[in-house]
């Protein structure tokens, strides 16, 4: 089957019940693998449970923690990571946090900034003639 039939709307992540997106995320992630949306509709919970009354912390607490800690590091996880730091304890969030940025990516992310930087006080650097 295509991916899009699994995908949830957002206009679904905020009207429908806890049990029925903790079964259509966990199926959805179940046959697709795909950490990145799967990640992004659970930040979408989060963002619910902080505007309404109903009770989403720890939505699927368990997958969320096997995706941070058992999946390949990505720029999504590391990008939503710090949504997600009450689902662990302090050890485990170290671990987490220097193995989604290794020393690698925290230098390529680094420079990267540092050349965005050059290029707006400098534009004529990197211009070609």
């Amino acid at each position: 089957m295509q991916e899009n039939t699994y995908t949830l709307t957002y206009q679904k992540l905020f009207q429908l019940q806890r049990t029925t997106l903790e079964d259509r995320i966990s199926t959805y992630y179940d046959q697709t693998r795909n950490e990145k949306n799967t990640i992004k509709y659970l930040a979408a919970l989060q963002i619910r449970e902080e505007l309404s009354i109903e009770d989403f912390s720890f939505v699927l607490r368990e997958l969320v923690r096997h995706i941070f800690l058992k999946t390949k590091a990505t720029r999504a996880l590391r990008r939503y990571y710090y949504l997600f730091q009450h689902y662990f304890g302090t050890k485990e969030w170290k671990l987490l946090t220097s193995r989604l940025f290794t020393i690698k990516h925290l230098i390529v992310e680094k420079i990267a900034q540092l050349m965005n930087l050059v290029e707006q006080v400098h534009p004529e650097t990197f211009s070609v003639p």
